[in-house]
């Protein structure tokens, strides 16, 4: 039986009780550097309360992992007969701990570093896992000890363990799914120290269960055949809040903006060979901007490029839009610009772009600005509706994307995901001459796309 003997006092959902396994995995290294890497990276600078921490995230994540697993239970014994399956004691204990570590990987401003510099793996790759959980490391070594590793590895990054310690999906599911334990915490702790008044309904946590015969995690829309309205509204609810959270935070134009300041600056660190990717790995937030701060390329240009940026970072000097290249009156050239400017094998044609527009601004008002790019995936992290329900009059479970004709709310919030795709030139000045110069220089460098910073009236007939 796990036995909680300890309690921790959290500010979103009250006493949290722990286990004395849960203590000695939250006392490692790894684990307690999550006190200083914040949730929403750079978003404190937009929003001043959004200090809180990928820590109390963690816990708040194995808190929710067990209310689901008890509420899923509670439906198994009471109706479930032999079609649902449910979690014993050793189960939730596994899953509690994975919930616990499941940030561990997370870098310091991580989405920003790992998506616009390209130069780095994401977190969620299983190689990072992998090295999280060996010898090396202090909390690989308490997961050994303790006989979880690779039953936890196995839940958070199936791929890097054999079959037999690869677990059931659902297992999986209320840590890494659609609607998860993840997601309901970081809703709820997000909107508490951002300050928006968006939530979700705490029945969420009864409407799942588990199909005994495929081991897998789903939502039951049937009664008597009939849909269960209330209950589908709830769900799409849920995946509402997340989109505006999205549109208010994980996307504001100025958290882009500070986040595109330190993704640059990392990069002219990594490329100069003044700091590696170990460093960034165990490094907190105020660490990473003192190794930042105290870097010393050996090239006098990118030392300078690299002072501007941490500067900037420190006065919160913002970089301003120069152009913005919205997806709804820029479909045509949306896959070309990703291609160009995203992810993995970017970093080198963004640099060089960057590097023109600024020479050609310093040649066109005589003094030097830095020019940023930034460019999101193109699937702006879309949580879509992958999570698996049954439908009235279908047998088998399905994703509740394929019922989007019967549900529009769905595909009005999966377009409306895609529609918040945004490239944006930034330059880091706030002369008015150097920033109109810069606007009509992306003229020239990106003559097919619409600057909606620069012909409103055509950008309301794309809407």
């Amino acid at each position: 039986m796990l036995r909680f003997e300890n309690v921790v006092r959290d500010p979103v959902h009250g006493d949290i009780p722990l286990t004395q396994e849960e203590l000695r995995i939250l006392d490692t290294v790894e684990m307690q550097r999550l006190r200083n890497v914040r949730q929403l990276g750079a978003a404190y600078l937009i929003y001043p309360g959004a200090q809180h921490t990928r820590f109390e995230h963690s816990l708040g994540t194995a808190h929710l992992v067990s209310r689901l697993a008890t509420e899923i239970n509670k439906v198994r014994d009471r109706e479930g007969g032999a079609q649902l399956g449910g979690y014993d004691e050793h189960e939730v204990r596994l899953i509690r701990i994975a919930a616990l570590v499941h940030d561990a990987t997370h870098l310091p401003f991580g989405h920003n570093i790992e998506d616009q510099t390209g130069l780095l793996p994401r977190h969620d790759k299983p190689d990072r896992f992998v090295r999280l959980f060996s010898d090396e490391t202090d909390l690989g070594r308490v997961c050994r000890n303790i006989g979880v590793r690779e039953e936890v590895l196995g839940i958070l990054a199936p791929e890097a363990v054999s079959e037999v310690h690869r677990p059931p999906p659902h297992w999986r599911g209320l840590v890494s799914g659609t609607i998860d334990a993840d997601m309901l915490d970081y809703l709820a702790r997000d909107a508490m120290f951002t300050g928006l008044r968006l939530q979700y309904d705490p029945r969420i946590f009864g409407m799942f269960r588990v199909e005994r015969r495929s081991q897998r995690l789903f939502v039951d829309l049937t009664r008597r055949g009939y849909l269960r309205e209330a209950l589908l509204s709830e769900v799409v609810r849920c995946l509402e809040a997340r989109y505006y959270f999205s549109e208010r935070v994980y996307y504001h134009h100025a958290k882009i903006a500070a986040g595109a300041l330190v993704a640059k600056a990392v990069e002219i660190a990594l490329l100069e060979g003044v700091i590696r990717f170990e460093d960034l790995q165990y490094a907190t937030d105020a660490g990473l901007l003192h190794l930042l701060d105290q870097a010393e390329p050996a090239d006098l240009q990118a030392r300078r490029r690299l002072r501007t940026f941490v500067n900037a970072l420190q006065k919160r000097r913002l970089p301003k839009r120069v152009a913005v290249y919205p997806v709804y009156c820029n479909r045509e050239i949306q896959d070309s610009m990703i291609q160009r400017f995203f992810g993995a094998g970017s970093t080198e044609e963004r640099r060089r772009v960057e590097e023109r527009l600024g020479e050609s601004v310093r040649f066109a008002v005589g003094k030097h600005v830095p020019v940023l790019l930034y460019c999101p995936v193109g699937t702006m992290q879309l949580k879509s509706a992958r999570i698996l329900v049954r439908w009235p009059g279908h047998k088998e479970l399905a994703p509740l994307r394929n019922f989007a004709e019967q549900v529009p709310r769905l595909g009005d919030l999966e377009e409306s995901y895609q529609r918040m795709w945004k490239f944006y030139v930034l330059a880091l000045t706030d002369d008015p001459t150097a920033l109109a110069a810069l606007r009509e220089l992306c003229k020239q460098e990106f003559p097919q796309a619409q600057n909606v910073l620069e012909e409103p009236k055509s950008i309301l007939e794309n809407i």
